[in-house]
């Protein structure tokens, strides 16, 4: 498929878009609305919602999607591995490294990294080898990965019935409530934002995130979250919907109320949210394992410049 350009017809004048890319394009209505979700539809030079009415001598502009991997490659990228054994593997990831391949990150990945690292090629169709849990891409932390399908299903088993224990700190705006408390939103995908998770959606799922403030003052306070349940961007809807949302999180902060904030943290350039600490039973002794990652640089920067701002 190459870049088409259609002009919209009398016949179809005042249809819904993807309707209208669907017949021109000679594609599927579901094919359309991914590619007017993807911005690869323009009418006139810009984009619309699929639910668009067409106007008369609009021109619609097709675009093709770009091919899309199936497998995850090896890539030779370093990794700081903190645990390793027969069974499984635990990492600290980075921030800004994805953890594995999908639509807008194919390469880089923790995955790409493991699969050079262990020497493995992946023949079935596959992005996610070992990926038992997630961290969202700017979070840095301990992240466990599983080296064979046995230990894949039964890590995969503790992570469903809430036997994994999941330690965070984090750097939040303002004082919390209580020295110590719970956080039960449930949580769904945002109803007018699709990149976002929100207490206000209209299909939600139970979530519950436990805190204890460790150190506050200057309008900040340093936080351990313990999730009791595994939501998309649990710790940063639940924190932000109480109205302390964690430094520097672009996408439910505001830089706004950072504004209030001491000078030397105000600018701290993704979420201050650090994943201190797992436990889990091995998968194959059963023994109990807590596995604890240091924190990346920038992370132990910005705690250094609290400690200045606390004295």
């Amino acid at each position: 498929m190459t870049v088409q350009h259609f002009q919209v017809p009398l016949s179809q004048i005042g249809q819904r878009l993807d309707l209208v890319v669907a017949s021109l394009a000679e594609i599927s209505r579901s094919q359309a609305k991914l590619l007017i979700t993807r911005r690869h539809v323009l009418v006139d030079g810009t984009p619309q919602k699929a639910s668009y009415p067409v106007r008369n001598g609009e021109i619609v502009e097709v675009s093709p999607l770009l091919s899309q991997p199936t497998t995850a490659t090896p890539e030779d990228i370093p990794l700081d591995i903190l645990y390793e054994d027969d069974s499984l593997a635990a990492i600290n990831k980075p921030p800004g490294m994805v953890v594995h391949p999908a639509p807008g990150q194919w390469h880089g990945t923790v995955v790409n990294a493991l699969l050079s690292y262990w020497g493995w090629h992946v023949e079935e169709a596959s992005l996610r080898p070992g990926i038992v849990h997630r961290l969202d891409k700017d979070t840095s932390g301990v992240l466990l990965v599983a080296k064979n399908r046995t230990a894949l299903e039964a890590l995969a088993e503790q992570f469903k019935s809430r036997q994994v224990r999941k330690t965070y700190r984090a750097v939040v705006v303002g004082y919390l409530p209580q020295h110590e408390g719970e956080i039960s939103f449930p949580i769904g995908r945002h109803p007018q934002d699709r990149k976002k998770m929100s207490i206000h959606a209209r299909k939600s799922r139970p979530a519950v995130s436990r805190y204890e403030v460790l150190e506050s003052g200057r309008n900040v306070s340093l936080v351990h979250l313990f999730p009791k349940t595994g939501r998309t961007h649990q710790l940063r809807v639940h924190l932000a919907a109480l109205n302390h949302p964690i430094i520097g999180d672009d996408l439910y902060g505001s830089r706004r109320m950072e504004k209030t904030l001491p000078a030397e943290i105000r600018h701290f350039p993704r979420q201050a949210l650090h994943a201190e600490a797992i436990e889990f039973m091995h998968p194959q002794d059963h023994t109990v394992m807590t596995i604890q990652a240091p924190y990346p640089a920038d992370f132990a920067g910005l705690l250094l410049e609290l400690s200045a701002v606390w004295e």
